[in-house]
């Protein structure tokens, strides 16, 4: 958070007006241009003088395009002037005023973003910390956002460090669906083009999706989810780190079933989350140009589809899976088993053991490729008999010690 240290005589604000006004008529010449500076520093000492500070911030930001469109100007004036500007929310009477003194700021410096990008986010998150109210900090952080997703990659590096923190922003500020799905579109579009950022972008693609729960309000906004719903599914299938998700149990991709544009996209999402090559292979050969047209490489899809489908194998076996079963659901020769198997085991979705001499993979832990409600029913029962478990060995170990204590009782009352 930037600090204002006063230098001069002249208060800050009045300065900032001052140089301004000296920039916007400086080629009007000194008869023309010392009234009209005169005149707008008089105005300025009357808002100053009456507390009008959303007043004084309109007066401030009048001549705030001209350092922030002009590439001769100094950045450290327009920061300087920007920062001043800023200090007003801090100054404002009621909350209400503050946020619209930033929304103010926000406007300005959303406008021609082109122009000194990264400036402008830095001036934005310096008002963000200014900001009292916690909606106010939402709505700043949101336009720092929409910034950064109009430029390039220096601007969007300034605030992708602050994506780890987003769920306890989201806490914080207190909003609700809908913010935090403006919230969460706007990350995604900082993401796509990110270098490096597969995964999280993903990650924030199923927080959007998530949002939407299909009724109420949703039923009518859903629709606009289609696009993000399909990069979804396109961004699973794609990525070679991904084994698992969710997405068939969203209203957002669920939609997809019955849309016309999309339909193809769900029923390959369906294919490699419930079905296993065959399927996929049958799916390719009717819709080759689709896949083209989404980026997805026949060869990936074939290779990350033999892993679900061993995953599938997994999910059915009774934790010993015969290498003929393999061979036949992933459509390989007997000597290339073995390489699927370290294949998996090095992606971590399968931890097991071979047995050679038997033609079979025990397997102790495999990655489940849909975890819904049915998984959490398991997991829950699982819990319940592992906590009787551990109760039973405990009533055992007490009673044993009950026993071996009434005997050491006995026999020192033998002993006497």
């Amino acid at each position: 958070m930037a600090t204002i240290v006063n230098t001069t005589e002249e208060e800050p604000m009045l300065a900032v007006v001052r140089s301004t006004a000296q920039l916007a008529w400086a080629d009007a010449g000194p008869e023309v241009a010392d009234p009209e500076v005169a005149r707008l520093c008089a105005e300025a000492q009357q808002h100053l003088l009456a507390a009008r500070w959303l007043d004084m911030a309109t007066l401030m930001l009048a001549s705030a395009d001209l350092l922030l469109l002009s590439p001769s100007a100094p950045d450290k004036d327009l920061e300087c002037t920007l920062t001043v500007t800023c200090n007003l929310v801090t100054k404002a009477g009621s909350e209400d005023e503050a946020l619209e003194i930033a929304k103010l700021i926000c406007a300005k410096l959303t406008h021609h973003p082109a122009d000194k990008t990264t400036l402008r986010i830095k001036v934005l998150f310096s008002l963000y910390n200014l900001l009292p109210s916690l909606s106010g900090k939402a709505l700043v952080y949101r336009k720092a956002l929409e910034l950064a997703a109009t430029a390039g990659k220096a601007a969007a590096d300034c605030v992708v460090p602050t994506f780890k923190n987003i769920d306890a922003f989201v806490a914080y500020w207190g909003i609700g669906k809908p913010e935090q799905r403006e919230l969460f579109l706007a990350v995604t579009r900082i993401l796509k083009d990110h270098k490096g950022m597969t995964k999280d972008y993903f990650k924030f693609l199923n927080k959007y999706l998530a949002t939407f729960d299909g009724s109420g309000d949703d039923a009518d906004a859903i629709g606009a989810a289609k696009e993000e719903a399909a990069a979804a599914i396109v961004e699973f299938v794609k990525s070679s780190d991904l084994y698992q998700c969710d997405l068939l149990d969203m209203p957002a991709v669920a939609q997809l079933e019955k849309d016309d544009k999309y339909q193809p996209v769900y029923e390959l999402l369906k294919i490699f989350l419930t079905q296993r090559l065959e399927s996929y292979l049958a799916f390719q050969t009717a819709n080759s140009t689709l896949l083209q047209g989404y980026g997805l490489v026949h060869e990936e899809c074939i290779t990350k589809m033999r892993l679900m489908s061993l995953l599938d194998l997994s999910g059915h076996c009774s934790g010993e899976i015969p290498y003929s079963a393999i061979t036949k659901a992933l459509e390989i020769n007997d000597d290339e088993v073995e390489y699927w198997i370290v294949k998996a085991i090095s992606s971590k979705i399968l931890d097991c053991k071979v047995d050679q001499l038997n033609q079979l993979v025990i397997v102790s832990r495999h990655t489940v490729k849909v975890f819904g409600m049915p998984q959490w029913q398991s997991l829950r029962s699982k819990l319940g008999v592992w906590r009787g478990n551990i109760a039973n060995a405990i009533n055992t170990i007490q009673a044993n010690k009950v026993t071996e204590d009434g005997g050491q009782g006995m026999q020192g009352l033998m002993i006497r």
